[in-house]
């Protein structure tokens, strides 16, 4: 990474497909080359900065155009942005990576892959469970769209794959686009 050059990495995925377990695997072995991180997970933005916020489309867009903005304002003062949130719609993941590589930033944008059985089978909040028996209406994946990414800069694919595995891969993937320099092996 060139000095004072952010990036934003954007997972992206079903609820349960992996998004903050490689977000906070991710942060580590950023810092752990002396690049300043900051994490941008949707639950806690979705708390702290979009409180009252509900999940109709409207405020889902506002909810991750808040934290486009946001990761915006950090890249471009030289921080690696981790964002790991849903962002179910193509067209609003979109419009954050144009605003972040309109100021000059790198968008890297990784699908955290995992199928709706696989996402179902380790929810541990039953927010599934209560999505089928109808007490979470506008679920994505359940009765509300993902739009899964058509050519992210890195698949992931967290159903059948270790997070070693997926780690490695994001981790060359920024190693082979300039962002962060290779380890060298000891």
């Amino acid at each position: 990474m060139t000095q004072n050059q952010g990036f934003v990495v954007w997972f992206t995925g079903l609820s349960g497909a992996g998004k903050s377990t490689l977000a906070e695997a991710l942060a580590p072995a950023l810092r752990e080359r002396g690049i300043p991180v900051e994490i941008l997970d949707g639950d806690v933005v979705r708390t702290n900065l979009s409180k009252g916020l509900g999940f109709s489309k409207e405020d889902r867009d506002a909810n991750i155009l808040r934290i486009g903005f946001v990761a915006n304002l950090l890249a471009r003062n030289g921080v690696a942005v981790i964002t790991a949130a849903i962002s179910p719609y193509r067209d609003i993941r979109d419009a954050n990576r144009a605003l972040i590589e309109g100021d000059g930033s790198q968008f890297i944008e990784v699908h955290a892959a995992a199928s709706l059985d696989e996402c179902e089978a380790r929810d541990v909040k039953g927010l599934y469970a209560e999505a089928r028996a109808g007490k979470r209406p506008g679920f994505t994946g359940i009765d509300d769209p993902y739009e899964a990414p058509l050519a992210p800069e890195v698949r992931c694919d967290t159903g059948r794959e270790s997070e070693s595995v997926s780690l490695d891969r994001i981790l060359a993937h920024l190693e082979e686009a300039g962002l962060i320099l290779a380890e060298v092996a000891a």
